[in-house]
């Protein structure tokens, strides 16, 4: 890696690259945002940065990382997200030790992801985002601003993680799993919109594939979610549900 932008970044010590780390030739570094302000890049240890990679100031790398071809690191958000406008700011981004990112994944500026934790292709992770440690998120995901999960979280191929969710440690998501944080789905309608309400699975929880999450709706921790079904109220803590709308054992809820 001798790229003259990465050579001139490292020379202004906006850029830290160890040693022994490899950054593809082709990766591409965007150190400002779109505001104008530059933030430095970090790239730790044994780290592994693939082709066509973005690298946007503010990225932070730990050790044994692996950013996979195609990647996307801290890109700041812009435009209408969350009922707020954004005017591309940017922020740290972090990838702890072990981080697996595979090629195509997007991570948006002020993610935070936890030592060892596995990023599938072409899953988007927006601003603010916060995953622990030992997880793994499957190819084709959408986890949208400032949801947080926990550690030793599984999450399946093509869910959608809706705004400010909370997936609490050892939960496990199906694939194909939709969650809705808004009661009444009112877009850019100020005099009409209520507090968005997003779901939360608690700890130990698993939801199956294809189930739909209303908005409010808690997912008491260790209960089980039939595949299929659709969650209209709060599932208590040990139990299985299953139906639409779900129900204990088919009876009632």
């Amino acid at each position: 890696m001798a790229t003259p932008q990465w050579a001139d970044a490292i020379e202004r010590g906006l850029v830290q690259i160890a040693q022994d780390a490899v950054v593809h030739p082709t990766a591409v570094l965007i150190l400002a945002d779109r505001t104008g302000q530059e933030r430095p890049v970090s790239i730790g240890a044994h780290a592994r940065v693939g082709a066509f990679t973005v690298v946007h100031g503010g990225t932070i790398l730990g050790e044994d990382v692996e950013v996979g071809h195609g990647g996307v690191v801290g890109e700041p958000e812009t435009g209408y997200a969350l009922r707020a406008h954004h005017d591309g700011h940017g922020a740290d981004t972090v990838l702890g030790d072990g981080v697996v990112l595979r090629a195509g994944a997007v991570v948006y500026a002020g993610a935070r992801v936890g030592a060892r934790t596995a990023i599938g292709h072409h899953t988007l992770l927006r601003t603010g985002v916060r995953i622990g440690d030992d997880s793994q998120l499957g190819h084709l995901m959408t986890v949208e601003r400032d949801t947080v999960i926990g550690d030793r979280v599984r999450c399946s191929p093509l869910t959608h993680l809706t705004a400010q969710m909370h997936i609490g440690d050892d939960a496990f998501i199906g694939a194909r799993v939709g969650t809705i944080n808004d009661k009444h789905l009112i877009w850019r309608d100020p005099d009409r919109q209520e507090p968005l309400r997003p779901p939360r699975v608690e700890a130990g929880a698993k939801v199956g594939t294809g189930v739909v999450l209303l908005p409010g709706v808690v997912i008491g921790a260790g209960a089980l979610v039939g595949a299929g079904s659709l969650v209209t109220r709060d599932v208590a803590p040990g139990s299985t549900v299953f139906g639409s709308p779900a129900r204990t054992n088919g009876g009632r809820s």
